[in-house]
């Protein structure tokens, strides 16, 4: 059964409760003062989902394009002192991150002495080798494909992504699968299907840049919930800005082809353009949006804790990517995905 999209009462674009540590349950004040985030069903049926996992073959997968490259508007709200002050005052927020065994990972934060690349394709192991996945789905009529990962969550079941990789053009989109560990048309972890997807209202209103946020709720798979069977990444709101990042995603637009994992790292900065956005140096392309990006990524264990998310660029500086900054709406969205029921 469908719906249209509505507003849901708060419980705690482009090329791409009991979980809180005792220290910071007091950030649930701040949580509650953002606008309400915005829902849609999805394959909320045993039906729908079996058609949506039927849909999604192996050469449809494999010919998915990536959206058009969308950018900021031209009387985009830049980033000022007010802005960062505002940022600066919400109570941190951070969730750690578990693997598939329910075990908490410790990162080492060895992302800062990490080479930096700017597009490389990632050969390490770890968690992220599970968390991170391909996302597809169908817009206006096509197949689409973005990036997304598996964080901590209490459902289990919390995919973290790009705004625009759920809602583009005035309209949720379709058939949205989560396929974590994609590798050159391998499905190992399998084919998770979303049925409930969630997006911060400043985006699903105007699409504006600044809160290109999303989350999707996924049904269990063979019995079993998606964080149990690839573990799930950390996750924080309210953050310092200019921290040293990692960034990932499976860019499909040349010169990838989307079939592997690939990866950027170095410090960010702050966009000083068009969005309140902050930025990294990454080469990746169309396919990677939604791909997360992790503070303190310890690339011995690949497991961080996600701070924004790929979402688009400039078309005169594509050596650049940025990503929203996971501020009190990111944090909504999130609360509200790991709240929500998956049967």
């Amino acid at each position: 059964m469908r719906r249209t999209a509505r507003l849901v009462p708060l419980l705690a674009l482009v090329v791409g409760g009991t979980l809180l540590p005792p220290g910071i349950a007091h950030a649930t004040a701040v949580v509650s003062a953002a606008p309400q985030p915005v829902d849609r069903e999805a394959a909320d049926t045993g039906t729908e989902q079996r058609t949506v996992q039927r849909y999604w073959t192996e050469a449809k997968m494999e010919a998915a394009q990536p959206l058009d490259a969308l950018a900021p508007r031209k009387d985009g709200v830049r980033l000022t002192a007010a802005a960062i002050a505002a940022q600066a005052a919400a109570d941190p927020v951070s969730v750690p991150a578990t693997p598939p065994d329910g075990v908490t990972v410790t990162t080492t934060r060895r992302s800062v002495t990490a080479r930096a690349s700017t597009g490389s394709p990632w050969k390490g192991k770890g968690v992220i080798s599970t968390t991170v996945g391909r996302v597809f789905f169908t817009y206006q009529g096509r197949n689409a494909s973005c990036s997304g990962n598996a964080v901590t969550s209490d459902n289990k079941s919390t995919v973290i992504t790009a705004g625009h990789c759920v809602r583009m053009g005035g309209a949720f989109h379709g058939n949205w699968v989560f396929v974590p560990g994609y590798d050159n048309g391998d499905r190992p972890y399998g084919t998770w299907v979303a049925t409930t997807l969630y997006t911060t209202p400043q985006w699903n209103n105007s699409e504006d840049v600044n809160y290109d946020v999303a989350a999707a709720v996924v049904a269990p798979l063979n019995g079993r919930s998606l964080t149990d069977v690839v573990g799930g990444q950390g996750v924080a709101f309210n953050q310092a800005r200019r921290q040293q990042m990692h960034s990932f995603g499976y860019p499909a637009a040349a010169p990838y082809d989307g079939s592997k994992l690939v990866y950027c790292a170095g410090r960010a900065f702050d966009d000083f353009l068009m969005s309140r956005d902050i930025g990294l140096n990454c080469a990746m392309t169309g396919g990677s949006s939604g791909g997360p990006w992790f503070t303190g990524f310890d690339e011995s264990t690949g497991a961080g804790t996600l701070n924004s998310v790929n979402s688009f660029k400039y078309g005169f500086a594509t050596g650049w990517m940025f990503g929203p900054y996971f501020g009190t709406d990111a944090q909504a969205v999130y609360e509200a995905a790991q709240a929500t029921g998956t049967s």
